[in-house]
Parts: C-alpha cells; sequence; structure tokens
C-alpha cells in the first residue's frame, strides 16, 4: 500500500480475476481444479471468462508464483486422476491483498468491484471497513471534481458536450451513496460473516458430480 495506508492505483496482477477466484476458492482447504471449475460455474461467478482454460492457465501460474502448491494426486475409482492444489501463506496474503484493492480502489471497470464484493468475505470485517472507507474517500473526490468541473464549464458550453461528465458524477455520488450504506451496515453489524469460512459455507461432502465430456487432463492441453 501507499503512504498513509491508501491502495493507490490498481496492480496489473489486480485485474487477473480467474487468479483471484482460484485463490478464494482454495481458501476453505484444498481442491482440484474439476471442482474448481464446477463451483465458478454452480455459484455464477460470472467475471470469470474463457473457462476451463483460462483457469488451467490461472492455476500453473500461481504454482509458479508459490501462492499455491500441490498436495499430490488422487483417483476416485474410474475417473482420472486429478492434481489437488492448497493455498500457501504467500498465497493467503495475496488474496487479502487483491481483495482489499479491488474494494478500495474505484475503477471505470465496474467488473473488478463485481468481483471484488463476491470474495469481500476473504477479508475479515474490519478490513472490508477499511478497504470500503478507502473507496468512499476516492468516489467523494470524484464526485466532487466531477462536480466542480461541470460548474466550470456549462457557463462556456452547452449542456449536448457535458453529457458524460453528467454521467460520471452521478454514477460516482449513486456508488459513495451505496458504499457509505454497505458501511453503516457493517458498523451496525447488520452485515457480518464469520473468521474462518468454513463455517460460512462449508466444504461439500463426498458426492462426486458429473464427470465433464472432456477430462481435465485433455483440457489442460487444449
Amino acid at each position: 500500500m501507499s503512504e498513509g495506508g491508501r491502495v493507490g492505483k490498481l496492480r496489473r496482477v489486480d485485474r487477473d480475476l480467474v487468479g483471484l477466484t482460484v485463490l478464494a476458492l482454495l481458501l476453505q482447504g484444498p481442491r482440484h481444479t474439476y471442482e474448481m471449475h464446477r463451483l465458478i460455474l454452480d455459484t455464477h461467478k460470472d467475471f470469470v471468462t474463457g473457462l476451463p482454460r483460462s483457469m488451467y492457465h490461472a492455476v500453473e501460474r500461481l504454482v509458479r508464483d508459490g501462492l499455491i502448491e500441490s498436495t499430490g494426486t488422487s483417483r476416485d475409482g474410474n475417473r482420472p486422476e486429478r492434481i489437488t492444489y492448497r493455498l500457501t501463506g504467500e498465497g493467503r496474503a495475496e488474496l487479502d491483498s487483491r481483495v482489499h484493492r479491488l474494494l478500495a480502489t474505484p475503477d471505470p471497470d465496474a467488473t473488478l468491484f463485481h468481483a471484488a464484493l463476491s470474495f469481500i468475505g476473504c477479508l475479515s470485517v474490519d478490513g472490508a471497513r477499511a478497504a470500503l472507507a478507502e473507496r468512499a474517500a476516492g468516489l467523494e473526490g470524484q464526485s466532487t471534481s466531477a462536480q466542480a468541473q461541470l460548474q466550470t464549464l456549462s457557463a462556456r458550453l452547452p449542456r449536448v458536450l457535458l453529457v458524460e461528465l453528467e454521467y460520471e458524477q452521478r454514477r460516482a455520488a449513486a456508488e459513495l451513496d451505496w458504499t457509505r450504506g454497505l458501511l453503516d451496515d457493517l458498523d451496525s453489524g447488520e452485515l457480518s460473516w464469520p473468521d474462518d469460512l468454513a463455517q460460512l459455507m462449508p466444504m461439500p461432502g463426498t458426492e462426486q458430480p458429473e464427470e465433464p465430456q472432456q477430462t481435465e487432463q485433455a483440457e489442460q492441453t487444449d
């Protein structure tokens, strides 16, 4: 983070929503890639695109960077052998950092905030509050700046040339209002979650989902 605890601009890696999703799915415990693939589909993480290939590439990057690691392989009956992965200590810290940055930093790409909200429970309640407070400050600055520009420019330009600035000011103001409401819910306790996410969403049982048409090994070689 930058001085004063402010995040600043997003890094390129912060925009890797597939990698973020893999890190978040491993927070509860080890999983293999097919299970993660099914969870992404079943929980409608629509911001994750290019499946399944993008997920396998993300897993490779995360292993290379030491953020996740293999716990070995397993085979269930006649099903293909699968590699199981788990989060490392570095991966846990990186997950916190990425979610915090995406929550705290207003960005023209609204998909990034959508993804961050999807994984807000990866942070502690206090951590989420701190990140959203940073976002509120940034949005307030954007709204105030856009309003000042409108007042200056409207004196010499027709409105038709300023409607995009009107939109930006209204968008920032509306998002600021919503973010402040979420902060109020955190402060009042209306929105809360346990530090141990296993209490919030237990790991699935031993029942196996149906097999995909392609095996994991075949998908990885695409």
